[in-house]
Formats: structure tokens, sequence, C-alpha cells
């Protein structure tokens, strides 16, 4: 499961997250490479973007592409930490393939000191200086994404090793204007948060029904974070907003935060460290827009 996760494209992340992890809920265009964890991500709306299509070069003080296309879209821009067994070249390689088989169109590609700078690409295209690294370990990938009768998508793809020997893969993902939207991510911070605020809602948790969870579903970063911390105790609590009796929307939020707990439970976290509630409509209101149907993860307190 782990192994083929995907990050949406058709849906772009609206906050950013220097560092940690982001769970993405949704599939669409391109598989991320096995285990790597979302570190940052960021969302521009019809944005006026330049597409990368030749080395990099300063010319009159400015960086500059020796060739570039201009394009408008919504950009997706996500970067993700590579687990240290792999190599920038595994990395490279492994999207190679990936947008290869699925049919893109490849429009520019550079290896090591063929594609300039990285000093160029990390602080003057990319603006963001954790993508600096030495030039012998870069790569760089531009591909258009076929569309039958409407705007093509387009995926820029940078992979460094720094000198730390961490390696990065960046994606840019420019899609027509209004058909991007919000990624729902869990993030490092969520029990770090719950231990200063007592409760968080866990965004992404859909349902097929109330015993099942939608396929899409994948919280295996927070059982992860719970297993982390054995010796706290949470509520899973239920809400649900909908047409029938109190009892009745009571006893289905209550088998709802039931399919959680099993599902965390399936992944590992202690059965006792779980316990569910349901509140069915009692409490629409939380800090969110849209919460009426949500989960939420309330840390018990400790009574010494």
């Amino acid at each position: 499961m782990k192994l083929r996760k995907k990050f949406a494209v058709l849906l772009a992340i609206t906050l950013v997250r220097p560092a940690g992890y982001a769970q993405l809920t949704d599939l669409v265009l391109a598989d991320r490479f096995p285990d790597s964890v979302l570190s940052s991500a960021e969302f521009e709306a019809d944005t006026n973007y330049r597409l990368v299509l030749g080395r990099l070069q300063r010319s009159r003080g400015v960086v500059v592409p020796e060739s570039s296309e201009r394009i408008r879209g919504d950009v997706s821009k996500l970067i993700f930490e590579i687990p240290r067994e792999y190599s920038g070249e595994d990395v490279f390689g492994y999207f190679q393939s990936n947008f290869y088989v699925k049919g893109y169109e490849k429009l520019f590609e550079c290896i090591g000191r063929e594609c300039g700078s990285s000093n160029y690409w990390a602080n003057d295209i990319f603006r963001n200086r954790v993508l600096y690294g030495p030039e012998r370990n870069q790569y760089f990938l531009n591909v258009r994404v076929p569309s039958e009768g409407k705007e093509p998508a387009h995926i820029s793809l940078y992979v460094i090793t720094r000198g730390n020997r961490r390696t990065y893969s960046y994606l840019e993902i420019v899609e027509p204007s209004g058909t991007s939207g919000p990624i729902t991510t869990i993030e490092d911070t969520i029990l770090i948060d719950i231990e200063k605020s007592g409760a968080t809602s866990l965004p992404g948790i859909t349902f097929l029904s109330d015993e099942q969870l939608d396929e899409s579903v994948d919280l295996s970063e927070l059982a992860q974070e719970l297993l982390d911390r054995p010796d706290q105790t949470f509520y899973l609590v239920s809400h649900l907003s909908a047409e029938g009796e109190l009892d009745q929307l009571l006893a289905r939020s209550i088998i709802r935060a039931e399919a959680v707990r099993s599902h965390l439970i399936d992944l590992g976290v202690d059965e006792s460290q779980l316990v569910s509630k349901g509140i069915g409509p009692l409490a629409p209101l939380c800090a969110h827009e849209q919460c009426a149907d949500r989960i939420e993860l309330v840390l018990v307190r400790s009574s010494n």
C-alpha cells in the first residue's frame, strides 16, 4: 500500500510545512517515490509560470534558462525527502520510467553540471535553499501531460543530493487554472499540537459506509506517531450531521469512530491507546469551515 502512494495534482496543498511530513489523501498524475516523505508543499493559483527548457546561465546579472516557455495555471510545489538508502540516480530513474509508462512527453532533461549551477536552480528558479547541493548531484526533467481536448498539464522534476547526503525530489505541477484545490494532509505536528490544545481534527477521513473507510484514506503516518507515544491515550470522537433521529445519528457516529479505531489498530496501534466515542450532531462547530462530519482526536489528560 505504502509503496504505491500517489500525490494529488488536481488538488493542491494550500499551506507550507518547512519540516516534517504530511500525509496525502488523494491520488492523481504522478506516483511519488516509494517511502518518500512530504516535507514541504505550496500552492499558487492562476500563476504566470516559466517552463524551463534549457540549461541555466547568468546573463547581465540575471539567471535565465537557455530556452523557456511561459504558461499560465495553478502551480503545486512539493518537496519529498527520500529514504537514505536510495541515490539521486535511483530517484531520477524512477520518475523517468514512471513518466514514460504514462505516456508523458519529455520537453527537457539534464544531469549534473550540464544543468548549470545548483545555486541558480535552488535560489533563483525554485527560491528554496533546501534544494541547493553539489552540481554533480542534480537532475532535472520537464514533461508535458497530454489531455484530449483540454490544456495539457506540465510537471517539472528536480532531484538533488545535498552535501549532508540528504536527497530530495522536488516537483512543480502546473495545471489549467481553476482545476486545483486544497489537498488534505496530516502534518507531523499533529500530536505536538494536541498536547497544547487537547484535541485536533483529523482531515481526509471519508467513509464508503459507516463501517468502512474509503480506500483513499491512509492513516499510516498518524499510526506511527501514536506508536511513538505508547503512554498516551486518546478519544476518537466521531461527529455526524445528517437526516435522522438523534439516537440513530449517535449510534452511527460511534460505528464510524470504531471503524477508524480498528484501522489504526490494524496498523499496529495498541488498542488500549484508543477509545471510540460518537456524539452525532451535538457539536457542529469547529475551527474549520467544513466540520460537521469530522473525526477528532482528543487527548485523555492524566489525573496526576
